[in-house]
């Protein structure tokens, strides 16, 4: 499934001006580099791209696996690959601690095999104090670059295989949106589509921002017509994926919201399903409820972070909501959308956070009865604003109340998922079970997953599924009649 562009390359010449065409240009370089090397070992060269964090960065790792099959490299096992990148997340520090003993597992084996290259891409290598500790711990490593030049990918293998030198390309932000480069998607059925990168929002405990840079808008008529060339591919499902998607579209020359951008999406014939992450509260204007209310297309599950309960926490947390104005968004979501799925984020332990701000948070869980939380024990992460803040809560402190808050948060959401036992819903069969081969796996409008006595001809597949018992977080159901 990957993306192919017809480009007039000659390789001769020096590479076009046009951003796209250079990349294809690098492509056919990289290519005959990567076919005299096979030729050399006797057999193809192979990759690996691992991937942490985000779902943003699991959409750019599928275009860095598109472009390394277009050069001419074959998918592996880690263990086996003669390439390996890691595509990083920034989002907690020990992230980067994996990072760096991955990567020292991996020094033995480079020295044994000389053709071998590592590369380090994402959140992580923005940070200029990373660059530096792989610049003179890890010199094994050929190429780093950050989350603003992926598509330059191909150039960079080039300049590596010219250079023999350790390749840096780190770029501290772009307005930069290259297109129609190669990408190959992980599922044949379902997509990621991005709408939007970078973060305005400077929330006092997240690096994002710093790592991903301002807010910038793909063009509208780009993501139609992507969205249009994955339908006819044989996806029925998209997820529109941006750091806030509530603000798509205001940096734009022809300012558009993403209400309308939605408006239009569910006008493509044959796209059947439309999901987005993620939401922020503050954002979330009237329009898009009404939008959600009325559409065939979208999902019922919305992804509203809550992070606190407390407005004094919130407040600190630099997010531009009080408790009272998200309690009034949930209503008012509910009123357009009685079936809507709410999940959300809770960060417990943020600096300051009293007893008193914990009992908020659980208050406002029991308000808003979410179907599940993602909950999160606060990281304190070096370059923020929320790192240098006085009064850090204890360990253990913090440790008592996640576990109260992990402990409400599953009750509540066993409860809320029960209503749904009974009733009939469509299900997007996604794989075979993992835990049990005659079953396969589908995920419903509300993002819970059901799962069925089925085999692999129905993957991809949506199909009318009656939720025979409800196990929490997800059902066990069969095909209905």
């Amino acid at each position: 499934m990957l993306n192919n562009v017809n480009y007039n390359i000659d390789i001769t010449k020096e590479p076009p001006a046009d951003d796209t065409a250079r990349q294809y240009y690098f492509i056919e370089k990289a290519k005959a580099y990567v076919q005299r090397e096979s030729e050399e070992l006797g057999r193809p060269l192979t990759f690996c791209v691992t991937t942490f964090g985000c779902q943003m960065n699991a959409r750019d790792s599928e275009k860095l696996c598109g472009i390394l099959e277009k050069i001419g490299y074959v998918e592996a096992a880690e263990d086996e690959a003669d390439f390996i990148i890691f595509n990083t997340c920034t989002v907690r520090e020990n992230a980067n601690m994996r990072v760096y003993g991955r990567l020292g597992q991996l020094k033995p084996r480079k020295k044994k095999n000389p053709h071998m290259m590592i590369g380090l891409c994402g959140c992580m290598m923005q940070e200029p104090e990373v660059v530096e500790k792989l610049k003179t711990s890890y010199r094994y490593v050929d190429i780093i670059f950050g989350t603003h030049n992926i598509f330059k990918f191909a150039e960079l293998i080039v300049t590596r295989f010219e250079s023999q030198r350790m390749v840096i390309d780190i770029w501290k932000d772009t307005d930069k949106i290259v297109e129609n480069l190669p990408n190959d998607r992980k599922f044949s059925f379902k997509s990621g589509v991005n709408i939007m990168f970078g973060c305005n929002n400077f929330c006092s405990y997240c690096i994002v921002p710093y790592v991903r840079g301002r807010e910038r808008s793909r063009d509208p008529e780009a993501i139609i017509s992507e969205i249009r060339q994955l339908v006819a591919d044989g996806v029925v499902e998209v997820m529109l994926l941006g750091q806030n998607v509530n603000s798509y579209g205001k940096n734009l020359e022809h300012p558009i919201t993403f209400a309308q951008l939605l408006e239009r999406i569910e006008q493509i014939e044959g796209l059947e399903r439309i999901r987005f992450m993620t939401s922020h509260p503050k954002d979330l204007s009237d329009e898009l409820i009404e939008v959600m209310g009325k559409s065939k297309k979208i999902c019922k599950h919305l992804h509203l972070p809550v992070q606190s309960g407390s407005s004094k926490i919130l407040k600190k947390m630099n997010r531009h909501y009080t408790k009272e104005q998200y309690l009034e968004l949930v209503e008012k979501i509910r009123r357009s959308v009685p079936d809507i799925s709410l999940t959300t984020d809770i960060i417990v332990g943020f600096p300051g956070e009293t007893e008193e701000d914990f009992e908020e948070t659980m208050d406002i869980v029991r308000k808003v009865r979410y179907d599940s939380a993602f909950t999160f024990i606060y990281s304190k992460r070096t370059g923020t604003p929320a790192a240098v803040m006085e009064d850090q809560v204890p360990e253990d402190v913090v440790k008592n109340r996640f576990d109260r808050l992990l402990k409400e948060v599953h009750s509540i959401a066993s409860e809320v998922c029960s209503v749904h036992e009974g009733t009939v819903q469509t299900a997007l069969i996604e794989s075979v079970s993992e835990h049990d081969p005659s079953m396969v796996t589908g995920r419903l409008s509300n993002n819970l997953l059901v799962h069925i006595k089925g085999d692999k001809g129905m993957i991809g597949r949506l199909a009318d599924v009656r939720l025979t018992e409800c196990k929490g977080f997800y059902y066990l159901g069969e095909l209905a009649e």
